[in-house]
């Protein structure tokens, strides 16, 4: 079996990306980081159920600190942007260069996010934020009715499902958007 680590956003999302990379013969180690999200105790009530989600499927969980002071730098100047705009883009190089990053420190050599599962994130921006990382394996979790299987797997096992993507930019803008390819 390969091992991979699975970047996750969310529990709700990890759900159908667990059972792709699992049926794709993957031994899979999920990773919380996600310093993006606003405030903390929203960052806190995620991880309650990624902690659930990773005892379901007796996965193992390591779980990034939280630092949303590092990610502000990072978006530093596109606090203005609009959903799926550049500020976005910075957001998915964050997340996945501190899972990349992760992903070497374990010796572990592939890793790719289950942000892709989101009709609400444009898949080919996150491979784009990818494309030059080491180990990168641009799942599109979307495909093969994802996100469907998603909102059935959160009601199955209880999960929190949350209203916005999780900064506080895409908290105050809740628009609604169309689901990408």
């Amino acid at each position: 079996m390969k091992k991979i680590l699975l970047h996750c956003c969310c529990a709700p999302c990890s759900t159908a990306s667990i059972e792709r990379l699992l049926a794709d013969s993957y031994e899979i180690v999920l990773f919380y980081s996600n310093s993006n999200i606003y405030p903390k105790e929203e960052f806190d009530k995620r991880l309650l159920y990624m902690q659930k989600l990773a005892e379901i499927y007796k996965l193992k969980l390591i779980v990034e600190e939280y630092d949303h002071e590092s990610w502000s730098r990072a978006v530093k100047g596109l606090e203005d942007e609009p959903e799926k705009g550049r500020r976005c883009s910075a957001c998915f190089a964050y997340n996945l260069a501190t899972a990349e990053k992760k992903a070497k420190e374990l010796g572990i050599e592939e890793f790719t996010t289950t942000l892709t599962l989101s009709p609400h994130k444009i898949s080919q921006m996150i491979f784009n934020a990818a494309k030059d990382m080491a180990g990168y394996v641009p799942y599109n979790f979307k495909k093969q009715d994802g996100f469907k299987r998603s909102l059935e797997l959160s009601e199955k096992y209880g999960l929190y499902r949350q209203n916005y993507c999780g900064c506080e930019y895409s908290l105050r803008s809740q628009t609604k958007v169309t689901p990408d390819q």
